[in-house]
């Protein structure tokens, strides 16, 4: 049983490190489709996402979910919220890699956590250890610092950092399987994203089928881009703790910040090392106080059935 477990965790690191390997390298996949622009690759991801995904559903025969989705008006209303906030996600940061802002987009999702935990406090009303305040409080002065070094706020990884943590918030409340819920967001998102490109075709601006096959495919592949890091993180979710996950999602913006300086050479002046050295320590904070959590956790359960199992051994006598 041991080794059936420690298989699994193996199996759940694996697909964990794949699924943010990918999230992590996708930088690499977004220039390929040029000439096409940021609006008209959002529009075939939003499309071949749906296609991709519905053929993954029908080989695994998931389908009861989307009946029962249909008749709860509040769940398709978040579904919908959810489908227009990535919308903006994914259409910023295609443009953002395309355009040259590959380590500004890293460091959205380097904020990230650190919006989340914003959002729990404003919305959820969530009370904060004082650590956590101390993360969010340094979060916020690698903002300010990293806005004199851009000369404005950085608003790229202020948008993607607050669409992916409003995304998230939604999803949590929707609480759909991580394929289901993207196949019932791309469903929204199918129609005005084929009505685009069917717009763009009659203007004689799609680039679908003028610039060959090859570009054909790649427009094409990023419905599989999409949705296999997806299919691989819900892999990981059920076989490894969160703690573990928690940290495998800093892979993908630290892969994605590595191709930002040393592959595309995009610049880094002292200010802006300054800002994001002052969000890693935010993080590792945080890192570290999960840690402390989870341990006492651990610790207090452990106690907790240290102390039952001698009285449930009374009762049994």
């Amino acid at each position: 049983m041991a080794g059936k477990s420690q298989g699994e965790r193996r199996i759940g690191l694996l697909n964990g490190f794949a699924a943010y390997g990918m999230w992590g390298l996708v930088p690499l996949f977004w220039p390929l489709l040029k000439p096409a622009g940021a609006v008209e690759i959002l529009a075939h991801r939003m499309a071949w996402s749906l296609v991709f995904v519905a053929v993954a559903l029908v080989f695994v025969r998931r389908w009861a979910w989307a009946g029962e989705l249909i008749r709860q008006p509040r769940r398709l209303a978040l579904i919908a919220v959810a489908a227009s906030v990535i919308t903006v996600n994914w259409g910023v940061y295609i443009w953002s890699v395309n355009t040259g802002h590959v380590v500004e987009a890293s460091l959205g999702y380097f904020i990230n956590p650190l919006v989340t935990i914003a959002m729990g406090v404003l919305l959820l009303k969530e009370r904060l250890r004082p650590v956590q305040w101390a993360a969010v409080g340094v979060g916020f002065a690698a903002v300010i610092v990293l806005t004199v070094g851009y000369g404005r706020p950085p608003w790229i990884s202020l948008v993607l950092a607050f669409s992916f943590a409003t995304y998230g918030l939604v999803k949590k409340k929707v609480n759909l399987g991580g394929v289901e819920s993207l196949a019932a967001e791309t469903a929204i998102q199918f129609l005005p994203a084929v009505g685009y490109l069917a717009w763009l075709a009659a203007q004689g601006e799609s680039t679908f089928t003028s610039e060959g096959t090859g570009h054909m495919a790649l427009l094409a592949a990023t419905g599989v881009v999409t949705a296999l890091p997806l299919v691989c993180f819900g892999a990981a979710a059920i076989r490894v703790p969160l703690s573990t996950l928690g940290l495998l999602q800093y892979l993908a913006p630290v892969f994605q910040f590595l191709l930002g300086v040393l592959y595309f050479h995009e610049a880094m002046p002292a200010e802006r090392w300054a800002g994001f050295a002052l969000v890693w320590l935010a993080l590792t904070l945080l890192t570290a106080d999960a840690w402390r959590s989870a341990r006492r956790s651990r610790v207090a359960e452990f106690s907790v059935r240290q102390v039952e199992q001698p009285r449930s051994a009374a009762v049994d006598a």
